[in-house]
Formats: C-alpha cells, structure tokens, sequence
C-alpha cells in the first residue's frame, strides 16, 4: 500500500481575500492520513499508527471504501479544540484507558482532502475538484465529518475564527494540486500569534528554585548546511513541568556539542536532537533570534528534522533566487505601496533583445518577456512569457546587469506610464494605458497551447 506523507502550508504575512482561494479552521490537532482499505490505518505525519488510541475513529470503515483521506484529528471541549486532552489519548497505552477516555473525551476527524479513490491517485487534480470527490465518496459520521470552508472572503473569516477563539485559518489557492510533503505556497497558514516548531539541542543549567531542573532550553532549527542556533526559551512551563521535562530530556544527554553557535553564559548540558517543542515569540532579531519566546507544547507527532529555518526566514521570491544583489544593481524584493496603477516597459539587451512588460498590481510589478516588443497596431498579436514578480523600485531602473548574473546585458527605459484596469481574471488581463509611446487599450489572454506561462499580447480596438 502506497503511503503518502500530508501536504504542508507556509506561513501567511496577513489575512487576504481572494476569489481564486477557499478559507478553513486552522484545528489545533494530530495530522493524520487514513487508508480506507481492505482494513483501516490512520497513520500520523511521522508515519506513527493512530488507530489504537482512537477506535472511535473505526467508524470511517462504514463512511467510505477504497479512499486515502486526508485531515486532522481534535477533542473538542466547549466548542474548542483541546490538545492537551488529544495529547494524553495519543500517549495512553492502557487498553482499558483507552476505552474509557474514547467515551470521555471522544475524538473527532476532520476530513479536508481525498488523495486516492477505487485504486486511482487524485493528486494532480485541481482541489476544488477534490472536494466535490470528497464530498460524495465519504459519509459525515459521529466520530468523522467533512471539514467546511468559505470562498473568496478570507479576511471576515479570519475575523470570526479569532472572535471564537480558534487560532486561525487556512487558506487553499482553489486550482492547487497535492504535493505530498511539500511546503507549498499553495496552501497558507493565517495565525494571531507567531510560532515556531523547534528542535531542543540541549540546557542550561538552573539557578535558585531551578537549581534541581534547568534554566532554559537551548533551541535550534535546520538550515541547508546544518541546525541553526535560534535562541533560548525559559519561560512557560511550571516547576512540576520542568522536573518532568527533565527525567525525559536527560535520556538523551550527550558529551560533544550538538549545536555551533550557542553562547554559553551558563554550563550547558547537551541533548542528541529528539524533543520538538512549539514556542510562541513576538518576532524575529536581527541576528535571527526568537524575541520574548514562550514555551508552549511538545510537539511529539513531528520530527527533529522536520523543523527547518523557513519558519522564520521568508522563502526567497523567484526574484530573489535568481539574483546576487552584491554584484548587480538591481533593486532587492520588498512589497510596499504605490499608486497601483503604474507600468513601465523596458527594453533588455540580453542574451537576445526583448522587451519587458510591467503592470503594478498588489505592492509588486507583474512582468512578462515580449520577444518582440509591444504591439504597435490593432490585431497585432504578440506573444509574452509571463516571468517573476519584480519590486515596484524595477520601474526606475536602467543600467547594465553584470555578466554571469541572471538577464545579464543592457537595460533602458522604453516606454512607461500609467494603466487603467478592465478586467484583471486568470486566464485575461484587458487595460487602457497612457504612456509615451503606448496608448490605448491593450488586451493579455493566457495561451495554455504554448506552455502554462504563455499569453497573447494584443493592441485592442479603441
């Protein structure tokens, strides 16, 4: 049986809305996978079988048949989710335990996605689509029900989830596929309060009524060449908290340093990289330190390696990627306000002349390559690759890009002005210009035959 790992979200800046993306709670529980097979299996993000603490759940065997199912499991109490009641039936081993806390504290699994049905892979198909193939492959039960969602109105949801004490939302691009694994830019995280899942390398040594515990917990997070010191953390947890943590911490004591970087102002007592822990912090130094950390949870269904350094260093944009800023003067990549209404189209002397085509839009500029430059009359037809979002500070710039850098060669203002939208859709961009050269109304329709980055660039009728 072909086993997936659960599709991931990045971190979203702020709440938006969006007509080309659907909103759901962000639960606070156990990711959990499910097979619906000739037997059942629901199978946690570091692949732990779930089922044994929580036989409510068998109940998905009488909803759906032949489906992999994706969701999250929670233990709601007066209208929330409980994670520390989750968390002692995730631990519990006892048989009779089990049962009673199954009546108790009953379980319930929130179903979000659906990644095989009958035997057939539904990855690539848009999420829209999965959703309506979930909806009629699998029956809302007591223990088991669909997750619902809202569309285009991300921002009033936001609002509401955090009025009712929910910690946020996700947010979905609706034409997204699945990609097991994979932190997407697809699916968004939109939380209050910043947190990180980090890795514990070790701890100090305490002082006064922490003489017998620790002081603080040494934390660190992956990077490409190894973990990466990211700060301390000794607030959160209670006395009977910290002599706990330390009967668990201490079977993972080690000799040699397990994390560079670490001032050592105290003994330190290093740990091999096991305990993953949640801790919540106002924001991000700039030596890349969490500020005002607080301990919050173990985090026992995630994996060491699995807490890397995108949590809290922003992914470079394409634009970024691309571009070493020590060597050519191009504009480093920031969002920021403009008049929303600016284009500019520059002529490029690259590897091959062409043009670049500008459009303000949502703090950024909208570019695509035109090979052969705009179209000068109506029924022109031009094609544009559509390229990486560039800074609005692009619009200003001419000079040369240095060779070995990406677009190396020659860069001249062309033409540049201001632009009026029609209608701005995925597959058509129709605007009214009024440049130095440029005017009228200029129409872009997205040309799939050619490549899913190909448009047509045409000068409409006046």
């Amino acid at each position: 049986m072909k086993q997936y790992k659960p599709m991931l979200a990045r971190m979203a800046e702020a709440p938006f809305s969006s007509d080309h993306w659907i909103f759901e709670v962000k639960w606070d529980g156990i990711r959990a996978v499910s097979y619906i097979k000739e037997g059942l299996s629901i199978m946690s993000r570091n692949q732990k079988e779930l089922i044994g603490n929580f036989p409510e759940l068998s109940e998905l065997n009488h909803l759906t048949r032949d489906t992999v199912l994706d969701g999250e499991i929670v233990v709601m109490k007066d209208g929330k989710a409980d994670f520390q009641a989750l968390n002692k039936r995730r631990t519990n081993t006892n048989p009779v335990e089990i049962s009673y806390m199954a009546g108790k504290f009953p379980a319930t699994y929130i179903i979000f996605d659906i990644l095989e049905k009958d035997g057939e892979e539904l990855l690539d198909i848009p999420l829209m689509e999965r959703k309506r193939i979930l909806e009629n492959s699998v029956k809302e039960g007591k223990f088991a029900v669909l997750s619902l969602f809202v569309e285009d109105t991300g921002v009033a949801y936001y609002r509401a989830a955090l009025e009712k004490g929910i910690e946020g939302i996700i947010a979905k691009e609706k034409k997204s596929s699945y990609e097991p694994g994979k932190r997407s830019n697809s699916w968004l995280k939109i939380k209050q309060a910043k947190t990180c899942d980090c890795v514990i390398f070790g701890y100090t040594k305490g002082e006064g009524n922490r003489e017998n515990t620790f002081g603080s917990l040494i934390l660190g997070l992956y990077g490409e060449s190894g973990p990466v010191f990211i700060g301390k953390v000794g607030t959160g947890f209670s006395q009977e908290d910290m002599e706990n943590m330390k009967l668990s911490l201490d079977k993972f004591k080690v000799e040699e340093e397990t994390l560079p970087g670490v001032d050592a102002d105290r003994e330190i007592t290093w740990l091999r990289p096991h305990f993953v822990c949640a801790v919540g912090y106002l924001s991000i130094t700039d030596d890349g330190r969490l500020r005002i950390p607080v301990f919050q949870r173990f985090r026992e269904d995630k994996d060491a390696f699995e807490c890397t350094i995108e949590q809290i260093r922003p992914v470079p944009s394409d634009y970024e990627a691309k571009r070493d800023f020590s060597r050519t003067s191009e504009p480093p990549m920031w969002k920021e306000k403009g008049s929303g209404k600016s284009f500019v189209v520059q002529e490029h002397h690259a590897r091959r002349l062409h043009y670049d085509l500008r459009l303000e839009k949502d703090g950024v500029l909208k570019s695509w390559a035109v090979p052969k430059g705009p179209p000068e009359k109506s029924g022109d037809k031009r094609l544009a690759v559509q390229v990486e979002d560039h800074p609005l500070e692009y619009a200003k710039f001419e000079g040369i890009i240095p060779g070995g850098q990406y677009g190396a060669g020659k860069v001249k203002i062309w033409d540049k002005g201001f632009y009026e939208s029609i209608a701005w859709e995925e597959e058509k961009i129709e605007f009214i210009v009024k440049g130095e050269r440029m005017e009228g109304r200029y129409v872009l329709v997205k040309f799939r035959k050619a490549g899913k980055n190909n448009w047509l660039f045409f000068k409409g009728g006046d």
